[in-house]
């Protein structure tokens, strides 16, 4: 955290009252003020505040921050909402402490107030290009593969093998991804709860796919050395391609690091998911670029431990693509090829890229 000064303090809070302020003191809570700038203290540290607003109104509140750290507070965005939240929720508890507003630090020691601020917007640059799933839809709709699909196919390949070889030796950030993965509402539980009612996939059916995924949590907490960049969604609707190896890609999600396994299965099951809705298994055009894409990546990284925690990447994968909330005009016949590959590998302890039309049924 920057250094608490007078001048920042007494500008930030001559905004938030609307008069005058003057600030007498600031110490950690529980001592007595008696300067006027604090130094060194770092996030978690909350701070006493005693000022006079106008000429003789005293006054004492104080700042908290938040230190970053596990329970998932790894991320300023974590501890971002967690600090949002309490400024909504502190004031709609009876006899709880009051907060007076919820603000920001900029470079330098600035400080920002959001307490006025009920949703939040993101402004990016516009980015031209073909979505790639418009390759993989004319594929599934049978057309023949060109030059170009082996070309973007290697392209993708080698950006993720580029991405991910920047590596982070942090344990816990691998575990909470891992949490992420099993427990997320966006992740394996709760794309589960969105089948609720399917005649197709019955309780008993998505409990049997929870546990598995919970068993794969324990098992996956011996890979913590495998953290590294990551996309997070890495699927054919977030990569526009300007040409056949020039692209952009959009939206990478649920943090900056993780496992390779993420992106790889996510590319490739789509492969999987096109070639189910043209013939019921993956074979063709569409599982020659399956296989390209594992052999390329598997030869480049060197990385054959990915077939080793494979498994729960492609369930949550899976689970997307069958979902009849994502997904409601998808045949049912291919939802359920779908299902019964995420149950399938759950059960492996490897992933062997040649079985997937074994693992489907099909």
């Amino acid at each position: 955290m920057p250094d608490l000064n007078r001048g920042e303090l007494e500008r930030y809070l001559t905004y938030l009252f609307g008069r005058h302020i003057e600030i007498l003191g600031l110490a950690p809570l529980g001592g007595e003020p008696k300067d006027t700038q604090i130094k060194g203290y770092g996030y978690g540290t909350p701070v006493r505040i005693d000022f006079l607003v106008g000429e003789n109104e005293r006054r004492t509140a104080v700042l908290h921050t938040m230190s970053p750290g596990p329970f998932g507070h790894e991320h300023m965005s974590d501890r971002a909402q967690e600090l949002l939240w309490e400024h909504t929720a502190f004031n709609r508890l009876p006899r709880h402490v009051r907060s007076l507003d919820v603000g920001g630090f900029e470079t330098g020691g600035k400080l920002l107030s959001l307490g006025k601020v009920e949703e939040f917007c993101l402004f990016t640059e516009y980015v031209e290009g073909k979505p790639y799933f418009l390759d993989l839809e004319r594929l599934r709709d049978g057309g023949n593969a060109r030059p170009e699909d082996r070309a973007c196919a290697d392209a993708l390949c080698d950006y993720l093998v580029q991405i991910h070889d920047t590596k982070r030796n942090e344990p816990e950030l691998y575990l909470r991804r891992v949490r992420e993965l099993v427990g997320s509402g966006e992740c394996i539980m709760g794309l589960t709860d969105c089948y609720a009612g399917h005649p197709f996939f019955p309780a008993q059916l998505l409990e049997d796919i929870e546990h598995r995924a919970v068993r794969w949590r324990w098992r996956l907490k011996d890979y913590t050395h495998r953290l590294c960049q990551v996309h997070g969604d890495f699927h054919p609707w977030n990569i526009l391609f300007r040409s056949d190896s020039d692209f952009g890609v959009l939206d990478r999600s649920r943090g900056e690091y993780g496992d390779a396994a993420d992106d790889v299965t996510c590319i490739t099951a789509n492969y999987l998911f096109f070639s189910l809705q043209r013939s019921g298994r993956l074979e063709g055009d569409l599982k020659g670029l399956f296989k390209c894409f594992w052999e390329r990546y598997l030869e480049k990284t060197g990385d054959r431990e990915i077939l080793e925690v494979a498994a729960p990447f492609f369930a949550f994968r899976g689970l997307v693509m069958a979902s009849p909330l994502w997904y409601p005009h998808l045949p049912d016949t291919v939802r359920q090829r779908l299902i019964a590959f995420v149950l399938a590998v759950l059960e492996q302890d490897r992933f062997d890229p040649a079985q997937v039309n074994d693992y489907c049924g099909a």
